[in-house]
């Protein structure tokens, strides 16, 4: 059942608070380096139940007449096209969706920076792309031995070759498509162009996760741990905020091995360092809103494992490394949690052995979990979601809401035109289906208007689902996992 943890008002009310403060903490000028999602953190939201994915945005909407953005995007990540895992778009084309979407909300774009620029081909190409589109762009260059050696960094041969971005707000927030973007080097930067030209302007770091006021072993920061098993990070205990205050707070191990090269750079270019340990660079409210507590652990319980269940998939797949894989085993067994406890799993499992064959397990907001399995006209998928909605909207199982003559033609287009070998209908097919019946059936479109329920419900396949019935299940919000196995034992999977 969907329990609220998290006062997501709350939150959008003290976080905007609190960059105020640490803006006038500065006189008046502020670099924030923001990390992870600003549109869609669904990790947020699955972890911390009330959390909005687009609560960021909703806290700098508050603020929209102080800020502006700069994106930061590696000149390395796109020579090689690299994507977002989530949305499978380059960073370059995620870039031009970001501008879009601020834009779309009345947040103003200052500008792009192009880092780790040494003049790559492609890179190139993306400058004038956005040059085109009337995007004021920028490049910061390779330093050597960064971030080791001071002196050099923090120099006219080293920051001082980076082009100085103009910006005219107060808050400058520094966000970017992915990790290694180089948004941190980018605040430092300016801090440092900043000064030469007499302007007061301070840095500031707001990433969500680990939350800096919650145990070390708190269920919500084992389920960071688990999402970022690809980047080896690993929370630990802020020994510089412990030794400063005496006082035991949570980070994450790049951020404190970094706090040491950028307590120098402070002190190179301020004089001195404003902050004594990573957690004080920090402006995350999050740890405040969280009202239930229990919610919080058993969804963060539920992340980890949907999370081993995705790497599991993935290196069935063959596109992920066993070792994420086992990391994210390690935190499961933190936890003292496995697979089994996960309801839908077990309710998966048991309609598959039942019926021979491939079945889906979704459990509704009210706890009841219905089934569904492949049968000659719908997948597996395609069942549960249509049993889901017949559930929600009170309706006998056995009720036919779709006619067999509407199925049928669809099938027939499948196989005989677009040359399908499955003839069942996926999930977006039935829900298209659905909506045709709708016209001659009023109870058709009466469960159609359920689907809105399903979101935060969680679910399970005995085997891979397909990208169509996969994503669809994503779109409605519903949080799947899979067996890592497929139906058909063959070599090559679309």
């Amino acid at each position: 059942m969907n329990r609220i943890g998290f006062d997501n008002a709350q939150y959008v009310k003290l976080q905007s608070e609190k960059i105020r403060e640490r803006i006038q903490q500065f006189g008046g000028k502020l670099y924030l380096e923001f990390g992870g999602k600003l549109f869609d953190d669904y990790h947020a939201s699955r972890v911390l139940p009330g959390f909005e994915p687009d609560s960021k945005v909703k806290m700098l909407l508050e603020m929209k007449d102080e800020a502006e953005i700069v994106i930061a995007i590696s000149a390395d990540d796109i020579e090689r096209s690299k994507r977002r895992g989530d949305l499978g778009i380059t960073y370059d084309e995620d870039s031009l969706r970001l501008i879009d979407a601020f834009r779309g909300i009345g947040l103003y774009i200052g500008s792009v920076v192009i880092t780790h620029y040494r003049g790559q081909a492609n890179a190139d190409k993306f400058i004038k792309r956005l040059e085109a589109l009337g995007v004021p762009t920028y490049k910061h260059y390779i330093i050597p031995d960064y971030p080791s050696d001071i002196p050099l960094i923090v120099s006219d041969e080293g920051f001082g070759k980076n082009d100085y971005i103009e910006t005219s707000r107060s808050l400058v927030v520094v966000t970017a498509p992915g990790p290694g973007s180089g948004k941190m080097a980018t605040c430092l930067s300016q801090l440092y162009h900043e000064h030469k030209r007499g302007i007061r302007a301070g840095y500031a770091k707001f990433e969500t996760f680990p939350i800096w006021n919650l145990p070390l072993k708190h269920p919500v920061n084992l389920a960071y741990e688990a999402a970022t098993a690809d980047l080896d990070d690993v929370n630990m205990i802020d020994p510089f905020h412990l030794e400063a205050y005496g006082v035991t707070t949570v980070n994450y191990n790049r951020d404190v091995e970094i706090f040491p090269v950028l307590e120098a750079m402070f002190k190179r270019i301020y004089g001195y360092s404003p902050y004594k340990s990573p957690t004080d660079m920090g402006v995350n409210m999050a740890g405040f809103c969280i009202v239930d507590d229990e919610a919080c652990r058993e969804a963060s319980r539920q992340e980890v494992i949907r999370r081993w269940y995705t790497a599991a998939c993935d290196v069935r797949r063959g596109i992920s490394d066993p070792a994420e894989l086992r990391r994210i085993e390690l935190v499961m067994n933190s936890m003292d949690t496995s697979p089994k406890d996960r309801p839908v799993v077990a309710a998966a499992l048991a309609k598959a052995e039942a019926t021979g064959g491939p079945a889906v397990a979704l459990e509704l907001p009210d706890g009841t979990i219905v089934t569904g399995k492949t049968s000659s006209l719908l997948g597996a998928a395609s069942a549960c979601l249509l049993n889901a909605l017949k559930a929600l909207a009170g309706l006998d199982k056995k009720l036919m809401l779709i006619a067999p003559g509407i199925i049928q033609p669809i099938q027939h287009l499948k196989v005989e035109h677009l040359g399908n070998h499955n003839p069942r209908l996926h999930t977006d097919e039935l829900l298209i289906a659905l909506s045709i019946c709708e016209v001659t059936n009023p109870t058709a479109g009466y469960a159609l208007d359920q689907l809105y329920r399903l979101r935060g419900c969680e679910a399970h396949s005995t085997v891979i689902l397909s990208h169509v019935d996969a994503d669809l299940f994503k779109k409605l919000g519903i949080n799947l996992s899979c067996e890592p196995k497929y139906q058909a034992k063959k070599l090559y999977h679309k």
